[in-house]
């Protein structure tokens, strides 16, 4: 959702009409609508590779969606499709195929998902974050955009992040990030280097619902956030380092917003191992540094943070040399060149 999002502004200033497809009760409903883009529900339904009772109700659900998509696509007659995956996104795909309309597919992680899987052989185009999603994808499709962030993160105060956070200009910031739910294991772990992290940074801290410590309340140069949205921009502005987790989303905002980054990735135990791919392609390319979650140390991780910002300018040339980081410029003249 949130590239079809970023994509939105750009699209407007183009004169594009844009009208969207999702699930009848899906979580991107109400923002879209709030952004005044008409919103199609269709019946969705998951395609799992392992056994559940829904396997055998959703195939129906899956047809039934189809038939929707191919009665929205003939009322609203659109130049082209844009599928950022997703289950829903399958039967708008194959509908768009049968009713001769070209789609442009992106997939976020390195290997693309059952739902992209199903689709690509529909798409004119399949978009990429990473080099080597390539060789997954069929020969003269694939094309590496990275993805695309919206517009409004470029455009952070720095004066008004260090008003918010009550810090001064005389020492670097370092974010850190947990993710929308936060990380216990990256929280934990920045937090047992705290005082000594405090000799060199300020530290902003966004460590996820039910995840303060209250205890670190007043702590001179650190603050701790459940959540930020409407001052985020601000905070990637301030920033000089950034500790993330690997998702494909926050990691692109990353390369886009040119931040120097040490990633932890979810292990392999906790998800299907995306982010420990997502995260060894950023480091190849001198993104990022990475650190694994099972073999951290208090000494690794302040040592990692501490070169992270002494050779922040060697990180920064390497993100400046990225095809993937104008992505929303990319697939807008894949837009226009494939709509001419």
């Amino acid at each position: 959702m949130t590239p079809n999002i970023a994509l939105l502004p750009k699209l407007r200033e183009l004169g594009y009409e844009v009208q969207y497809v999702g699930s009848y009760d899906g979580i991107e409903k109400k923002l879209i609508e709030e952004l005044g883009v008409p919103y199609h529900g269709i019946a969705s339904g998951k395609l799992r590779r392992y056994f559940d009772l829904k396997n055998f109700t959703d195939p129906f659900r899956v047809v039934k969606g189809f038939f929707q998509a191919k009665k929205v696509l003939k009322e609203v007659r659109p130049d082209i499709v844009f599928s950022k995956g997703g289950f829903v996104s399958v039967p708008v795909v194959q509908a768009a195929k049968q009713l001769h309309i070209p789609v442009i597919i992106h997939e976020s992680d390195m290997t693309p998902g059952l739902a992209n899987k199903l689709a690509i052989p529909a798409a004119t185009k399949v978009c990429c974050n990473f080099p080597e999603t390539i060789p997954y994808l069929p020969a003269g499709k694939a094309v590496v955009t990275g993805s695309p962030i919206r517009e409004e993160l470029r455009s952070g105060n720095k004066l008004a992040a260090l008003d918010f956070c009550g810090f001064t200009s005389d020492k670097p910031v370092l974010l850190v990030i947990g993710g929308s739910l936060g990380s216990v294991a990256v929280n934990h772990a920045i937090r047992s280097i705290l005082p000594d992290l405090l000799r060199t940074f300020q530290v902003i801290h966004l460590c996820g619902k039910g995840n303060l410590d209250e205890s670190l309340n007043g702590t001179r140069g650190y603050v701790q956030y459940e959540y930020i949205k409407q001052e985020l921009a601000d905070l990637f502005a301030l920033a000089d380092v950034v500790v993330s987790r690997a998702g494909a989303n926050a990691i692109c905002e990353l390369l886009e917003l040119r931040k120097p980054n040490l990633l932890i990735p979810l292990p392999a135990s906790a998800s299907r191992g995306d982010q420990l791919l997502n995260a060894e392609s950023f480091r190849k390319q001198g993104f990022s540094e990475v650190l694994q979650e099972e073999t951290i140390t208090p000494e690794l991780l302040l040592t990692t943070i501490s070169s992270l910002y002494q050779n922040r300018a060697t990180y920064i040339a390497a993100m400046e040399k990225s095809t993937a980081s104008n992505a929303v410029n990319t697939i807008i003249q894949l837009i226009e060149e494939i709509t001419k």
